[in-house]
């Protein structure tokens, strides 16, 4: 069995029903689907912008109900936690210099440690990183 890790944007684009590959993630059992904890940070931290800068009671009211649906949703999903190895991972391809952004390193690195194959668009990016097992399911 593979364990199949989303991206924060492959995650983003299941949330919004992606022709492609919202129904390529749902064909997978659960089990063999996890996001990391930094995407769970990323989606998070855009709620919390998201209700920092409503300023209607509508737009508060909406900026709420959207982050309680993110909570939810997020607490059906298996969610790989940040080990130390992981961790020191990340300090090892920052020394590398790939031109990858730290918040992806950390993905990738998480992806690395709990043997995962991470799906995402940004394929130039995870490329980089080595032995980093990486498909697009979008297209």
């Amino acid at each position: 069995m593979s364990l199949y890790v989303l991206d924060t944007d492959a995650l983003t684009l299941v949330q919004y029903k992606h022709p492609v590959l919202e129904p390529r993630v749902m064909a997978h059992p659960p089990a063999e689907l996890a996001i990391t904890v930094v995407t769970v940070e990323e989606q998070l931290t855009g709620w919390y912008t998201k209700l920092r800068q409503a300023r209607t009671p509508d737009q508060q009211s909406r900026a709420y109900q959207d982050l309680a649906d993110a909570v939810s949703r997020l607490s059906g999903v298996n969610i790989l936690g940040f080990p130390v190895a992981a961790l020191n991972r990340v300090k090892s391809l920052l020394a590398a210099k790939l031109n990858v952004g730290k918040k992806d390193l950390a993905i990738a690195a998480i992806a690395l440690e709990h043997g995962g194959i991470l799906v995402s668009r940004n394929l130039r990016d995870f490329q980089r990183v080595p032995g980093l097992m990486v498909e697009d399911w979008s297209v």
